[in-house]
C-alpha cells in the first residue's frame, strides 16, 4: 500500500491518500516501456526530408567539354555529384517512420507509466485545483508552494479545462493532460506528476484500472499473437 500527502494550493499538507498499487499493474516492464516510447517519438518524425538527384537539377545535359586532350580531368554533365550545385548520389526522399505496436501493450504500458511514478515518489497530489481566472501567475504560483517551479511536470486534470489550459501554456516546463488523454510517453516525458484526488479516483475507476491477473496473462498471450501476424 502506497500512501500520499494531500497538499492544497498553498503547499500546506491537508491529509493523506492510501493506494494499492495493484490498482494500475502488478510490475514495470522496462522493456515495454521503451518500445512505446520509442513508437511515440517515431510517429512524432516529419519524414519530409527530400533532396534532388543528378536526373532532378536543372541544366544542361551536354558534356562540359571534351574527353581527351584540355589536361584536365575528364568530367561529364554539371548535375554529377561531385560538383558543386549536382544532384546527391542516394537522393533524400519523404518517408513515413510512424508504426503502432498493439493497443493492449500500449494500455499496459500507459498503467506502467503511471505506476512508476508512485513507486518511484514522482507525485504530488493536490486537494483540488481551481483558478479565479485563467492566468499564468495562479498556476505558477501553486507550483511554486509545492516547489515544484524548477522540475519538469505533468499536470493531469479530470477532463479538458480551457482556463487551466490557458493558465499553464506559458509554462515552459509544464504539460496539461486530460485523464482520458494520458499516455506512457506524456508520464515518463516530465520528471514530476500532479494530480488531483479526483483525477487519481477517475484513473482508477477509468480505462487505467488494471485487469484481473487472469485477463491479463490472456492479454499478454493475444498482444504476442498479434506481433507475430
Amino acid at each position: 500500500m502506497i500512501t500520499l500527502p494531500i497538499f492544497d494550493s498553498s503547499g500546506s499538507e491537508v491529509g493523506t491518500y492510501d493506494l494499492d498499487p495493484a490498482d494500475f499493474a502488478s510490475s514495470v516492464n522496462k522493456q515495454l516501456l521503451h518500445d512505446v516510447v520509442v513508437m511515440y517519438e517515431a510517429n512524432m518524425r516529419q519524414g519530409s526530408s527530400r533532396t534532388k538527384s543528378r536526373g532532378e537539377v536543372r541544366g544542361s545535359t551536354r558534356k562540359l567539354y571534351r574527353q581527351k586532350g584540355t589536361g584536365r580531368a575528364r568530367a561529364g554533365a554539371r548535375q554529377t555529384p561531385v560538383r558543386r550545385g549536382g544532384g546527391h548520389t542516394f537522393a533524400k526522399r519523404p518517408k513515413d517512420w510512424s508504426y503502432r505496436l498493439p493497443k493492449k501493450a500500449i494500455r499496459r504500458a500507459t498503467r506502467q507509466a503511471l505506476l512508476s511514478k508512485f513507486l518511484d515518489d514522482e507525485v504530488t497530489l493536490l486537494q483540488d485545483l481551481t483558478i479565479p481566472e485563467p492566468r499564468t501567475r495562479h498556476v505558477a504560483g501553486i507550483l511554486s508552494a509545492l516547489g515544484l517551479a524548477e522540475t519538469s511536470g505533468l499536470l493531469v486534470i479530470p477532463s479538458h479545462d480551457d482556463s487551466i489550459w490557458r493558465a499553464a501554456r506559458n509554462i515552459s516546463n509544464l504539460w496539461v493532460s486530460p485523464a482520458a488523454d494520458l499516455t506512457a510517453y506524456k508520464l515518463l516525458h516530465q520528471k514530476q506528476l500532479v494530480l488531483t484526488t479526483e483525477t487519481l479516483d477517475l484513473l482508477r475507476e477509468g480505462p487505467l484500472k488494471a485487469v484481473p491477473a487472469g485477463v491479463e496473462a490472456d492479454d499478454a498471450e493475444a498482444t504476442g499473437e498479434e506481433e507475430a501476424a
